[in-house]
This record gives structure tokens, C-alpha cells and sequence, in this order.
């Protein structure tokens, strides 16, 4: 039985996948989103009357779903930096630990 969900979103496209165990998902999230890291460099763009640089732009967006409510994900950032964060309509950035990646930081946070 699937219980976690992995879906991965960027412009023009949706992937979801399933996985048994945590592990497996968090392995996965990390997997899709460093092979979108170097092509989905940005430059600054505008939209709605401003300008939003690489770092304000969310380039690529992976989200864990699983059990008992269980949210949390990356946001691959224009620029190719990474913020890990747990809820879904309340996102909650997960802070890292010195020399922590955002993918340990969400899985310390989500408890894998």
C-alpha cells in the first residue's frame, strides 16, 4: 500500500508518484529536485507591477504528502537555493542546522 505522495510542480507540468515509506519519499523529493536545480536558473522577472529577483521566485516546487495529515516539501528557488518548510496552506519554513541541507531539515522536521 502507497501511503506517501511525492508531487513535484513547475511551470507548464505536475508529476506525482507513490512510495511505501518515508524514506523512500524523501529520497525521491531530493532526487527530482536536484535534477531540476541548473535548468531552472531564472533572471529577475516582473509581474504585477514589480520585480521579483531569482531568490523571490519559487522555480520549482516538491511536496510530501502522507498520513495522519503529515505536509511539508521544497522550494527549489530561482537561483538555485532550497527552503524546506512543513504545512501546506500555512507553510512553516524548517530553520537548518549548520551544515544541514533542506532535505535533512525537512526530514528531521517531518520525523524520518
Amino acid at each position: 500500500m502507497d501511503r506517501y505522495t511525492v508531487t513535484v510542480r513547475r511551470r507548464g507540468a505536475t508529476d506525482r508518484e507513490r512510495f511505501a515509506s518515508l524514506d523512500e519519499a524523501l529520497v525521491a523529493l531530493e532526487a527530482r529536485l536536484d535534477g531540476f536545480a541548473r535548468p531552472e536558473r531564472r533572471t529577475a522577472e516582473r509581474g504585477l507591477g514589480r520585480d521579483y529577483e531569482p531568490i523571490q521566485q519559487v522555480a520549482v516546487r516538491g511536496e510530501l504528502a502522507g498520513p495522519a495529515g503529515l505536509r511539508g516539501g521544497v522550494d527549489l528557488r530561482g537561483d538555485g537555493s532550497t527552503e524546506a518548510y512543513t504545512g501546506r496552506l500555512r507553510r512553516r519554513l524548517v530553520e537548518r542546522g549548520t551544515g544541514e541541507t533542506a532535505y535533512e531539515a525537512l526530514r528531521r522536521a517531518l520525523g524520518g
